[in-house]
């Protein structure tokens, strides 16, 4: 009776993974119909599922003025409880969109590690991570990603690794 209840478990498995392979699939080919989704996956750490949750759940990044309100609107700001002039922050707020959220910290994770593969020794991150808790630095950088996320998208423009804005003279 035990291996009949194990086989019907076994069989239920198997199907779900086939179920998951499918939607999996469907995403895939989504993503790569979407230029959108094909810019922001250039980002480092930015795979074709985060890409394609971030376009289908976002939407039209122009509703946010700025890519600081777009990672506060998924969590990824401290809370600020300032007076008198002296800013005091907290941890990040976490009450965006979590499942956003959660992807844009793995992505960080994903970039972290990549970089100490690499050995790269300079650079915003490795000096964030001299002085930070590892888990602190992901959430940093998946902040970083999300204002990264708003100005590809507002701006229209591919991912340049040492991007910087150039102010014009008035």
């Amino acid at each position: 009776m035990f291996r009949q209840l194990m086989q019907r478990l076994m069989d239920h498995l198997k199907a779900l993974h086939q179920q998951v392979s499918e939607i999996d699939a469907e995403i895939k080919v989504w993503h790569r119909q979407s230029e959108l989704c094909c810019k922001l996956e250039k980002i480092p750490g930015v795979g074709p599922v985060t890409a394609t949750a971030l376009v289908a759940t976002i939407g039209d990044a122009q509703h946010f003025k700025s890519g600081r309100q777009l990672a506060a609107w998924l969590g990824l700001v401290p809370k600020q409880h300032s007076s008198g002039g002296k800013p005091n922050l907290l941890g990040i707020s976490k009450r965006g969109d979590s499942y956003l959220r959660t992807l844009l910290i793995h992505c960080a994770r994903s970039a972290i590690l990549a970089l100490r593969r690499k050995g790269i020794q300079q650079g915003w991150v490795r000096d964030l991570l001299r002085r930070r808790n590892q888990n602190i630095a992901a959430v940093a950088l998946a902040n970083k990603i999300a204002r990264t996320v708003w100005a590809l998208w507002t701006h229209n423009r591919d991912f340049q690794a040492g991007y910087t804005r150039v102010i014009a003279a008035t």
